[in-house]
């Protein structure tokens, strides 16, 4: 198949002559890529866009074809501002998502990926009451088959590997969910 092609939402416009005004202004054409064209999508998104690999089985398929691949855009809603970065807890507990490391006072944690993107969630919105549904189509996705005793589960394995004086960071609330909430500056 020395003539397949893939489309995607790119310009053709070489990637030394992209600007911001031309990349916003070829945004939505579709061109073919050829299979070993390396292509910087992230360029093409509109502001506060992230995307993300679409799962396997959501895609359509042809027989005697390879399979596809699809990406979901997340884009803000009109009228919303993309989110700050939120500057870490004033807490105990650190998360750092780009070298993707949690610390508890300085000691580095062994986490799972789950219980590190659990970790990072509830350290990013301290305080916030997470239903355990919000939190399995957040965290686990929202292709997850499983009920909220998966999050039930992972907040166990969190709470010891924070240890014992840390433990409560993470809060139950009857009834509904969980939330981190940071002791008081000491």
């Amino acid at each position: 198949m020395a003539n397949s092609r893939t489309f995607t939402a790119t310009a053709a416009v070489p990637a030394a002559a992209t600007t911001t005004a031309s990349a916003s202004a070829a945004r939505g054409r579709l061109r073919a890529v050829a299979p070993d064209e390396v292509v910087h999508i992230p360029d093409f998104l509109p502001p506060g866009a992230t995307w993300l690999p679409a799962p396997q089985h959501t895609l359509p398929t042809l027989p005697g074809q390879p399979p596809m691949v699809g990406y979901l855009v997340l884009v803000p809603a009109a009228g919303q501002e993309p989110a700050e970065p939120r500057p870490p807890a004033t807490g105990p507990v650190s998360v750092d998502p780009v070298r993707r490391s949690a610390e508890v006072d300085g000691r580095p944690l062994d986490l799972t990926y789950l219980e590190f993107e659990l970790l990072a969630h509830l350290v990013a919105h301290p305080h916030r009451v997470h239903t355990r549904d919000q939190l399995v189509t957040t965290v686990w996705g929202y292709g997850h088959v499983g009920d909220g005793r998966t999050v039930d589960v992972h907040v166990a394995r969190l709470r010891r590997k924070l240890g014992a004086e840390h433990r409560r960071a993470i809060q139950t609330v009857r009834r509904v969910g969980y939330k981190y909430a940071p002791p008081a500056s000491r």
